[in-house]
């Protein structure tokens, strides 16, 4: 299970048997103390799958920047490139649920959204550019 916002909007495909896949990649924050007692904060980076009607879901309501929760298992899968094998783990998602929207068409959503972005601590800005899967080194 992982809480995190998207670092791009999701891909969808049909694979030939008709069925959706989605794919995004996730960012996830965490803050700790390091051996001097100072905080620091570091980043990790999901490629998350999703398959089924909830592919065709995600792909529509989910945009770069918005939060998900991710629940579901790691797959890890290879192949060879040009004589070298590559690697790559991904969050098989069984179910996806959307966080909390950042421009809500109505009132009360928009009230709610903005008592609970008061109260948490502000999300550190992503860069602009699109991130490789390909080059993240694990």
């Amino acid at each position: 299970m992982i809480y995190g916002n998207l670092t791009r909007d999701p891909e969808m495909k049909a694979l030939p048997s008709g069925m959706n896949v989605t794919s995004f990649s996730l960012a996830t924050n965490r803050r700790y103390k390091d051996r001097d007692g100072n905080y620091q904060e570091a980043v990790d980076y999901h490629n998350v799958v999703v398959f089924g009607r909830q592919a065709e879901t995600v792909n529509q309501y989910l945009k770069k920047g918005s939060g998900a929760f991710v629940e579901g298992r790691l797959q890890t899968r290879s192949w060879e490139k040009d004589g070298q094998k590559h690697y790559r783990t991904e969050i098989i998602a069984d179910r996806v649920q959307f966080g909390p929207r950042s421009s809500a068409g109505d009132g009360a959503a928009t009230a709610q959204t903005t008592a609970e972005s008061s109260a948490a601590p502000a999300a550190p800005e992503y860069p602009e550019e699109e991130i490789n899967p390909e080059d993240i080194p694990f």
